[in-house]
């Protein structure tokens, strides 16, 4: 049997094709929204227009003399490109000046963008018009408050000091937070280190059973992070959602968490796998819109085999490697940041990661890579399932591994 995957989202959106014997009970579970169509620019700026809970973002600038716009990385998929032109329409007509805007990339913990990720992210039009930055996790953060969960709050000087904040995101599952979007574009998105270390380690130890996949409504980081974005004054956000393509099939905008609490009740069943893969002996992970967060993928793996036993492959195609992660990945032989490493490979559990592009560090998600069985092609991974696994073989594939979540 042969599936086609989607592959390389910013490296021309492009597929692979995989392939199992003839006697293996292969399984598809995409999303919900998998085939989706894609949704207009204008369609998304009619969003813009039509504020959830917010007046309209040109009767925000109005009288406002420095607009900030801050935008996700590159391990979101997001297309910045086509919705900041929007934004900066919309405050150029409520009377603000093209100098009076500037953009802030969110990293959260991550690596700086260059200027070729900032080009793919925001085009080059952007950048030779306005000043773009990336945010700086360790300097220049002015602390805006303390939440009720203890959390002191350093933001971003550069967003700090703008009278106007817009972010621009995207609503997927999310680890930790049940779905991304909303507030994150602050906390952890433009926060210190210290901030992002509490929040992610302190506030998510007093009640993890609230946290995970698909988790959203009693989640105790997002209430965390809602509580942070107001005292930062986020004033306007933009969240969208996508197809199995990596393509724009929702768009909602106004306040950051009205217009999250739509967002969210759209993804729910759009992000839900469909079907879910359950009691698999083999799960193939597709790591395609965050493939330089290969992580997120393989708990997806897991959760589908049965009883955490058998083979996981994670399909990881990440030209540029994985995405330098100041809280979670290793900087040096036995240390990293204050969250390395976030898991461990359970022994009975067989992980095969095909990564074109693999280093020594790939796999320092985990406590334990040396676990891990590396290959650069599909051919490869297929060659040790077939030494583990004979006829009758159950598998279930997961094109999307990095945006679904298996709803109970």
């Amino acid at each position: 049997m042969n599936v086609t995957l989607p592959e390389l989202l910013w490296y021309g959106n492009t597929t692979v094709d995989i392939s199992f014997p003839e006697d293996w009970e292969v399984e598809l579970c995409p999303m919900g929204g998998a085939h989706k169509p894609q949704i207009t620019t204008n369609d998304i700026a009619a969003a813009v227009r039509s504020p959830i809970g917010s007046p309209p973002l040109k009767e925000l600038a109005r009288g406002k003399k420095r607009a900030v716009i801050i935008f996700d990385d590159m391990t979101r998929p997001t297309p910045a490109a086509d919705i900041a032109p929007i934004v900066i329409e919309e405050l150029l007509a409520g009377g603000m000046d093209e100098d009076d805007i500037t953009f802030v990339c969110a990293l959260g913990n991550h690596g700086a963008l260059n200027n070729h990720d900032l080009r793919k992210k925001l085009g080059a039009d952007i950048l030779e018009r306005f000043r773009v930055y990336n945010h700086n996790a360790y300097e220049h953060c002015v602390e805006v408050g303390v939440t009720s969960f203890g959390t002191k709050v350093l933001i971003n000087r550069e967003v700090a000091e703008a009278d106007l904040k817009i972010g621009i995101g995207c609503v997927t599952a999310h680890p930790q937070t049940g779905f991304s979007g909303g507030g994150k574009i602050i906390l952890p998105g433009v926060s210190h280190y210290d901030t992002a270390t509490h929040y992610h380690n302190d506030v998510y130890s007093r009640d993890p059973a609230s946290c995970g996949l698909g988790n959203y409504d009693n989640n105790i980081l997002r209430k965390n992070i809602e509580e942070a974005a107001r005292l930062a004054g986020l004033d306007f956000k933009i969240d969208v959602l996508f197809n199995e393509r990596g393509l724009v099939t929702d768009a909602f905008a106004g306040d950051f968490v009205e217009a999250h609490k739509e967002a969210v009740e759209v993804a729910k069943p759009h992000y839900a796998a469909a079907p879910k893969p359950m009691n698999k002996n083999v799960v193939v992970a597709n790591a395609f819109a965050k493939a330089n967060e290969m992580a997120i993928a393989i708990l997806c793996g897991v959760l589908g085999l049965g009883n955490l036993t058998g083979s996981v492959v994670v399909i990881a195609n990440a030209p540029e490697g994985q995405v330098p992660h100041y809280l979670m990945r290793s900087f040096g032989r036995d240390y990293g940041g204050n969250s390395h490493p976030p898991g461990q490979l359970i022994p009975s559990i067989n992980l095969i990661v095909v990564a074109p592009y693999v280093d020594r560090t790939f796999g320092d998600w985990v406590g334990n890579p040396e676990l891990i069985t590396w290959t650069k092609s599909w051919d490869g991974a297929l060659e040790h399932l077939t030494e583990l696994h004979g006829p009758g073989t159950a598998v279930g594939v997961v094109p999307n591994a990095t945006m679904l979540y298996y709803s109970s």
